[in-house]
């Protein structure tokens, strides 16, 4: 199943120009206005706890310097941060993303469930920079389609700058749900022909490891990689829904940077 989240694309890019300071300076200043645009194909489970994969395609458009390292940061389609305030290595500032639908006939194990409507995510996010380290954390909460809870993430980041300025940002943390997420996710209110009831209370939901990459190719074409492994646990892990606890996803991206004059 191909998706298309353009409206993640519009109101990150938005976000980002109207709270950044860069981006309001590169708006509404009087030079020219640098942009990138591209895409990027991501590869995910169909719904979390699915052993089957789909692809997903995402556009991209943001100004110029919207990278791993910069005023707006692409941790995933729910996780895409706006760094308003980097402060002698303190940094934070609101985040917003796309959280996806779970559709009843992505699996016959979904059969009876209904549908769950992704939506626009608003939260924040603060980090620190501890030598190697950077500490995080981030809160998200579904505010468009049904209301799906809030998220918790917690970890450590290890951003790195390697050779020829490929930008690499190694990632580790735990993800903590709130009742109604872990109720639209993972619960089964209702018993059906092949699942009994089930009541999945907050908690603790996934441990993961990722990876990010930012390639320069040339001085305007750019390579975006990622990819991460989560393990779901607690009652996540212990829903009759959940067909593997491993969870995979990928991305590969291309954006080209562009200047409009003015």
């Amino acid at each position: 199943m191909l998706r298309s989240i353009s409206r993640l694309v519009v109101a990150a890019a938005a976000g980002a120009v109207l709270v950044s300071p860069a981006g309001a300076t590169d708006l509404f200043g009087s030079g020219p206005l640098e942009l990138q645009a591209g895409g990027m194909v991501l590869v995910a489970p169909k719904y979390q706890g699915s052993k089957d994969y789909e692809v997903i395609g995402v556009p991209l458009v943001a100004p110029a310097g919207s990278n791993e390292f910069g005023f707006i940061q692409f941790r995933g389609p729910e996780d895409i941060r706006l760094r308003v305030i980097n402060f002698n290595g303190f940094e934070a500032g609101p985040l917003t993303g796309w959280r996806f639908d779970r559709d009843e006939d992505d699996s016959s194990t979904l059969a009876g469930l209904g549908d769950v409507d992704g939506g626009l995510v608003f939260g924040g996010y603060a980090a620190y920079q501890f030598g190697l380290f950077m500490p995080f954390v981030s809160y998200s909460h579904q505010v468009t389609g049904d209301d799906t809870g809030g998220l918790l993430r917690f970890g450590a980041e290890v951003p790195v700058t390697v050779i020829s300025g490929v930008k690499l940002i190694g990632q580790i943390g735990a993800t903590w749900a709130d009742d109604d997420y872990m109720d639209a996710y993972f619960s089964v209110r209702t018993a059906t022909a092949t699942l009994p009831v089930y009541d999945a209370e907050s908690g603790i939901k996934d441990i993961y490891i990722g990876l990010n990459a930012d390639v320069p190719l040339t001085d305007r074409w750019n390579l975006k990689v990622m990819g991460q492994y989560s393990r779901l646990v607690g009652d996540a892990a212990d829903s009759p829904i959940v067909e593997s606890e491993d969870q995979f996803f990928g991305g590969l991206g291309l954006t080209y940077k562009f200047t409009i004059d003015r």
